[in-house]
């Protein structure tokens, strides 16, 4: 346990930090509302028109920001405090969102790349732990365990392949709000802090898939051959 501790309380407090910071900015650009008065729905709806998408649905969803796009079935899903907001951070969310849907649309590389280890990546989250556990303490194989490993290398290149993806989509919501004329320019601070503080999130989670296999990999090499 010591060891594992090591390994992740630099991950487990970047998440912290990285989750306080997104909440933060959220929180602050919530109260503040955008000249034009889209709402989130409305903001994500332009931003697909203006890209020439008129296949993608736009829902809301359940959950504090839990805001996805789904390319299987084309539906842009929206959280309540971002599908019914005109907040600038409503609106910064909901035009990330519609920047994967064009990423979809343009068949941005990354995003199918990251679509194609999803199955992969379920497995080894699940998995993984138990079979490197397994083969650390019970059985005390070390090919058990290196399958372990093997398994969560599909979470980090998950969690890897995710940052552009996500970057990339902030990027395109940033020069598209203001190019389409749904953000002002001076409401473009605000939105970049909400979405540079998301972004954080993505990082973190990179960091602490890379720390766990580097803590898997730490304790294949304690074992005897």
């Amino acid at each position: 346990m010591g060891m594992y501790l090591i390994f992740m309380i630099p991950a487990i407090l970047l998440s912290l930090w990285a989750s306080f910071r997104t909440k933060s900015a959220f929180n602050k650009y919530q109260k503040v509302r955008t000249a034009r008065g889209l709402t989130g729905a409305q903001a994500a709806h332009e931003m697909l028109q203006r890209a020439g998408i008129f296949d993608v649905k736009i829902v809301q969803a359940q959950g504090f920001l839990s805001d996805h796009y789904n390319p299987v079935n084309k539906t842009l899903a929206l959280s309540p405090p971002v599908y019914g907001s005109n907040s600038v951070s409503a609106i910064g969310v909901a035009c990330h969102e519609a920047g994967h849907a064009i990423q979809h649309a343009q068949h941005y590389a990354p995003l199918w790349l990251r679509s194609a280890l999803v199955p992969m990546a379920n497995i080894g989250s699940t998995l993984s732990y138990f079979i490197v556990m397994a083969g650390f303490l019970l059985l005390h194989s070390k090919e058990t365990v290196y399958f372990g490993i093997l398994l969560f290398l599909g979470v980090v290149l998950f969690q890897i392949v995710t940052l552009p993806v996500e970057y990339d989509a902030s990027a395109r919501a940033k020069r598209l709000a203001v190019a389409n004329g749904i953000t002002l320019p001076q409401e473009q601070e605000g939105m970049n802090r909400v979405l540079n503080a998301a972004a954080l999130t993505y990082v973190a989670a990179a960091v602490s898939s890379i720390m766990t296999l580097l803590y898997y990999v730490t304790l294949a090499g304690r074992m005897r051959d």
